[in-house]
């Protein structure tokens, strides 16, 4: 299975290299990383996610009974490419928010944790969030 992960960046960054951007992995990358860096294997993680769907409303997956949405950002690398602006969570359906940043290689940075009463009371009001407003939560990695 961790072979599977590699091979599917490897094929991103190709398809990026000759197309001049990359396919759209990061959410289904990040929700495999944020299951790995919680715990749980590569294993329960497949498991979880049998008959799962990408669209389902409030979380991404289930690990130790908590419901877990994740958010992540990928620089491209190229010039200028930074992160500014981060997703936010459109719902309140979760009990623990992950937001994962990149490296233009699909490797790991970053990675912090909020508990959904304290995203709630933190960002509620706030219309554009910024790496800066995710760091202030838990950092995992």
């Amino acid at each position: 299975m961790e072979n599977l992960r590699k091979k599917l960046v490897e094929s991103a960054l190709e398809w990026e290299c000759v197309f001049g951007n990359a396919p759209c992995i990061t959410s289904a990358i990040s929700e495999l990383d944020a299951a790995l860096i919680l715990g749980a294997s590569a294993e329960e993680y497949s498991v979880s996610m049998q008959g799962m769907t990408s669209v389902r409303k409030g979380y991404d997956f289930r690990f130790n009974g908590a419901r877990y949405q994740v958010k992540a950002n990928r620089p491209s690398g190229k010039s200028g490419s930074f992160v500014t602006l981060v997703g936010k969570a459109r719902n309140y359906e979760w009990d623990y928010l992950i937001w994962v940043l990149y490296n233009p290689k699909y490797e790991v940075q970053e990675a912090w944790l909020w508990e959904v009463s304290a995203y709630k009371a933190a960002f509620d009001t706030v219309m554009r969030l910024s790496p800066s407003h995710y760091r202030q939560g838990r950092r995992l990695a």
